[in-house]
């Protein structure tokens, strides 16, 4: 077993990790993750340096962010993100902290082309340079040159803008092979924003990410849906970085909420906390961040080919509606899983075959990150 402890706060955490624990095994023969990946609050600091602060992480899509000036702020592995367009038309990002005492920036009242921290005024150009030190003539040893701004990577794929902390990632293109080709004539660039719901959950954010890679559940927590998908010809399907789950809508039922035409409905999680929900002419994003070991936070961002059209005819409405019943269904099932895992009647499960490849192909990179980052064979 090799060794880094970088970034970590304390021994225990490099103790914690058990190479049996992190063995991968077929799905016939796997074991789910020990119960402690999810209760144990010294977990999450693995998983902050192991995986989130080594992956991409999806930011906005451009369209959130048309003009210059325009930003957003993100968070990944407890680092605040700030996301920026410029007078260029270029998208940066920067560490979301500013170089006096750690407060945070925005883009200054009146002008797009300066940031601002929001705690003492300092302000600093879309380059990341430092511009403006206010009451700082008499301070000594002082080069403005040495405090700019730290950037973040960015990496544009169809429109979505990601971004990640890792000097030298996998290629974004590499990361979302096949896709494109996959869901055509279904065109991400041209969806337009409409709208954000935010929901924090009292669960672990692999908890909300295991429940989403399985249609296992559905019977069971989503009846209503049930009806209206033909579970039989449910599958998964899996790739290097991402997994994909389908299903026809059923040919009994004439109501059908979503107004999905031809039954062409894609649904691909990209690792480590990305969902894509693509369908005809609109566009759901779910990012999931940890908000404690748990407790996660749930960004909803909805998307249209044709915004104006989708509002007239009701179908932003109905989206929000039926994306939030079903939201509220998980959120049940997932606290309740939540409590289920502190108990001490459970450690580990058994995957079923048939129903829940994404959720063993999930953990499987999650075992991967982690070993690879501390060097465990």
């Amino acid at each position: 077993m090799g060794r880094n402890v970088a970034g970590l706060k304390n021994e225990r955490i490099y103790q914690l990790l058990n190479n049996s624990d992190l063995t991968i095994q077929p799905i016939e023969r796997a074991e789910t993750l020990p119960s402690a990946y999810y209760t144990d609050p010294d977990y999450l600091e693995i998983e902050r340096v192991a995986i989130f602060s080594r992956q991409w992480q999806l930011a906005c899509h451009e369209s959130q962010i048309p003009n210059p000036g325009d930003s957003i702020c993100r968070t990944i592995g407890n680092n605040p993100v700030i996301i920026i367009r410029t007078n260029e038309m270029e998208i940066k990002a920067f560490y979301n902290v500013c170089k006096h005492r750690g407060g945070p920036m925005s883009v200054k009242k009146g002008t797009t082309s300066v940031l601002q921290c929001q705690y003492h005024g300092w302000t600093y150009l879309m380059d990341g340079s430092l511009r403006g030190v206010p009451q700082f003539d008499r301070v000594e040893l002082f080069d403005k040159k040495d405090f700019g701004l730290r950037p973040v990577k960015t990496s544009t794929w169809e429109g979505l803008v990601f971004i990640t902390l890792n000097e030298n990632p996998d290629p974004l293109p590499n990361v979302m092979k096949g896709i494109n080709e996959r869901i055509a004539p279904i065109r991400i660039s041209d969806m337009q924003y409409h709208t954000t719901t935010v929901d924090v959950i009292e669960c672990n954010w692999k908890v909300y990410v295991d429940n989403y890679l399985e249609g296992y559940h559905i019977p069971i927590v989503h009846p209503e849906l049930a009806t209206l998908l033909d579970y039989r010809n449910y599958v998964t399907e899996t790739d290097d970085f991402y997994s994909l789950q389908y299903s026809p809508f059923s040919s009994n039922t004439a109501d059908n909420p979503y107004n999905v035409e031809d039954g062409r409905a894609y649904y691909y999680f990209i690792y480590p906390n990305i969902m894509l929900n693509i369908l005809p002419g609109r566009l759901q994003t779910n990012i999931i961040e940890p908000a404690g070991h748990d407790k996660c936070r749930v960004i909803f961002d909805f998307f249209y080919s044709d915004r104006q059209q989708a509002i007239a005819r009701g179908t932003t409405e109905s989206d929000l509606k039926a994306s939030a019943d079903i939201q509220q269904e998980d959120i049940d099932i997932c606290e309740a899983v939540q409590i289920g895992l502190r108990s001490d009647a459970y450690d580990k499960g058994r995957f079923s075959v048939k129903r829940e490849l994404g959720v063993w192909h999930f953990q499987k990179l999650v075992k991967q990150s982690i070993s690879q980052y501390f060097d465990i064979r």
